[in-house]
């Protein structure tokens, strides 16, 4: 080990990028977010990942509102 490192030339953010994905910020309702975290538990799946697979079953531009109405759609499909 070096006595002293140099991270002058270092740059923040992830050691690997992310190719074709966005970091964002979004509000989601607690209980829809519960929901897919529990489905997330039972199949083995990241909550995010199972978020981005439920909007990408749906086409085109959608609003806040959509965005909910679908996550309510898929998690209730996935508790039948």
């Amino acid at each position: 080990m070096k006595a002293e490192y140099d991270f002058s030339k270092g740059k923040r953010g992830p050691a690997v990028p992310v190719a074709g994905k966005t970091r964002i910020t979004i509000y989601l309702d607690d209980e829809i977010l519960a929901r897919f975290r529990a489905e997330s538990q039972r199949t083995g799946k990241g909550y995010q990942t199972l978020i981005n697979e439920a909007l990408s079953r749906h086409e085109g531009a959608v609003t806040a509102r959509e965005v909910r109405k679908i996550v309510r759609e898929e998690l209730a499909a996935a508790q039948e």
